[in-house]
């Protein structure tokens, strides 16, 4: 079974248990560290807003709607406009420091920031966690079936609807 890493905790890695409880509080700040480092190397800038938001997909073990993002930044004196978070996403998910979940139509911060990989993502239909995992093996043989087919793949995303333990032991 492969590693998997908490969605929003970036160098919590758990051997085989996606949606361990465990405290990530110290990833925040080598997160963010990371973010600088990738944007600097990039010539983008991390402005207050972008690392406002990316603090927040930080925060939490769920991907996040654009408007509780855009709740969040109001409530820290940034704006309560729709285009103030829809840009900062996109930033984020343009430079690789954040994934779209489109199954839940969110946002969540990505757990490999600058390095080229593949994720898939788990996500609890109860509870709502997303957890990142590697998919190296899927996307190859994704790669396998469009070279066969003729066909050139330039994005894909693997998002699996499920329960985590939390939700499975709870019984529902």
């Amino acid at each position: 079974m492969t590693n998997a890493v908490i969605a929003d905790c970036p160098g919590c890695t758990v051997p085989d248990l996606a949606f361990a409880q465990h405290d990530h509080a110290h990833c925040a700040a080598d997160a963010l560290t990371r973010a600088e480092t990738v944007t600097t190397a990039s010539g983008a800038r991390l402005t207050p807003v972008r690392r406002r938001v990316l603090e927040i997909l930080l925060e939490e073990h769920r991907a996040l709607g654009a408007y509780d993002v855009l709740a969040r930044l109001a409530a820290d004196g940034f704006g309560n406009q729709p285009p103030v978070a829809y840009r900062a996403l996109e930033f984020l998910v343009d430079q690789g420091l954040a994934h779209r979940i489109q199954r839940l139509n969110a946002f969540t911060a990505c757990a490999h920031m600058g390095e080229t990989h593949a994720p898939a993502f788990l996500i609890c239909r109860i509870c709502q966690s997303v957890a990142e995992t590697a998919a190296d093996a899927a996307r190859l043989a994704l790669e396998v079936e469009a070279v066969r087919t003729g066909f050139t793949i330039e994005r894909s995303t693997i998002e699996a609807l499920g329960l985590c333990p939390t939700c499975q032991s709870a019984g529902t």
